[in-house]
């Protein structure tokens, strides 16, 4: 199905809310108060079916530091205003300009479920980062198709275990641009945000807290990391999940 349109009303709170600050800033943060119903104007429904497929993650077995705090699951999808198509399943590769830590080689994950990639909540988050992206992108350089990747992430933490969700450090992802959507925090602390300029100096920072809390990254313009989650109760489970889409030119 092609990107659900923008009715008027919604357009103008996309342009005020994300498009303005990641255009003048290079990233932009939209708490849940705004980003749900925004989302819900391009049908998003059953979030709570969508929220709990991150307990079906598989683990990360490439984490160059040996951390096995990471689970997760990947897709790759092409987005143009005539349709948003998953693409057959392929490996997720960074050069190690971008991940010196896992970068340079081809990482298999387990791909995201077939019911979450055609998932209502998946498709208006796809539809609403494609205008995003096509808004923001002069029309001698907008592509006739975006290449899309979607990452499911469960960051993992324990009293002898801190996660990680930036075990690369700041960076950038060699993409266009980054949305990172909140899906659930379990009794963990931090996991702050922090927006640096390419002179590696902050220019913002915020923490996702709460479900579809969410942030847009212009990754040509600003570099981004998040600092390690900790349990609050070290008795109970502890993790961090949240859903990664980037679009880059085709």
């Amino acid at each position: 199905m092609p990107p659900a349109p923008l009715p008027p009303d919604v357009a103008t709170t996309v342009a005020e809310a994300i498009e303005t600050p990641l255009g003048q800033g290079g990233f932009a943060f939209v708490q849940a108060g705004t980003m749900r119903p925004l989302l819900e104007h391009l049908g998003l429904e059953q979030w709570e079916s969508f929220a709990a497929s991150w307990n079906d993650l598989g683990e990360d077995r490439y984490m160059a530091d040996g951390g096995r705090y990471r689970r997760r699951r990947y897709a790759t999808f092409s987005l143009s205003a005539q349709d948003m198509l998953r693409k057959p399943n392929q490996p997720h590769y960074q050069s190690r300009d971008y991940n010196t830590l896992n970068g340079g080689v081809e990482r298999w994950f387990e791909p995201v479920l077939p019911a979450i990639a055609a998932h209502p909540a998946l498709q208006a988050i796809l539809s609403l980062l494609y205008h995003v992206a096509t808004d923001l992108t002069p029309p001698e350089r907008r592509p006739l198709s975006w290449h899309g990747e979607m990452h499911q992430f469960r960051i993992e933490a324990s009293t002898d275990m801190r996660g990680q969700p930036t075990p690369e450090g700041l960076h950038r992802d060699g993409v266009d641009w980054v949305c990172v959507a909140m899906v659930r925090r379990e009794n963990v602390a931090c996991g702050e945000t922090s927006i640096h300029d390419m002179g590696r100096e902050l220019v913002g920072s915020f923490t996702l807290t709460d479900p579809l809390d969410t942030a847009f990254v212009d990754d040509n313009r600003v570099y981004h990391g998040v600092t390690p989650v900790e349990p609050v109760d070290p008795a109970r489970p502890a993790y961090r999940d949240v859903l990664v889409v980037t679009l880059r030119h085709e």
